[in-house]
């Protein structure tokens, strides 16, 4: 049995309309989900498939930190796919900067986190002080330099060329021509 801890405000978002979330979770995943909503802790209990039940705590946590249910589910879709996140906080010095770093990983309207999504394949998210993505590993891996380079001061311009770059070879190495258009 795993024990998983997530935030009070997402146990709504693990459980559910009427449970529906959790039982499509423990469906899936072949577990049982034992959510305690005043703490936030989960108990987690393989009852099928260990490799699948194994993909379990990362669903609930991927959910805890922001995912939507079906995002996180996407992790059971294949055994490559993955989930990481980035602690935020750690880079910042104090509240205003913690807050000034998540609104460069957010962009203006949201922007910089759907290029992030566009160019990598992957799904992010910014949720409290932690940068969630999930994806494949190469997906995960470039979401992640982008956002390490913005955490670290880089110019979203040079961020947004890396990420640029960064597709090209990928669809390069699939075998794929990928045209640039100016403008």
């Amino acid at each position: 049995m795993k024990h998983v801890k997530i935030p009070q405000d997402r146990i709504g978002a693990l459980i559910g309309d009427g449970g529906e979330t959790l039982r499509r979770i423990e469906q899936a995943a072949e577990v049982e989900l034992d959510v305690d909503s005043q703490d936030g802790s989960v108990a987690i209990e393989r009852v099928g498939d260990p490799v699948r039940g194994m993909k379990a705590p990362e669903i609930v946590r991927a959910i805890g930190r922001g995912f939507k249910p079906d995002e996180a589910l996407s992790l059971l879709d294949d055994d490559m796919r993955m989930f990481d996140t980035i602690d935020i906080d750690r880079a910042a010095r104090n509240d205003n900067d913690l807050r000034r770093k998540k609104g460069r990983l957010i962009g203006e309207n949201g922007r910089t986190r759907e290029l992030m999504e566009e160019l990598t394949g992957a799904n992010v998210v910014i949720y409290g002080s932690t940068f969630g993505v999930i994806g494949q590993p190469n997906e995960v891996d470039v979401a992640r330099s982008a956002a390490e380079m913005l955490l670290d001061g880089a110019p979203h311009g040079a961020v947004y060329s890396f990420l640029e770059r960064k597709r090209t070879e990928e669809l390069k190495r699939q075998g794929m021509d990928y045209h640039e258009f100016p403008g």
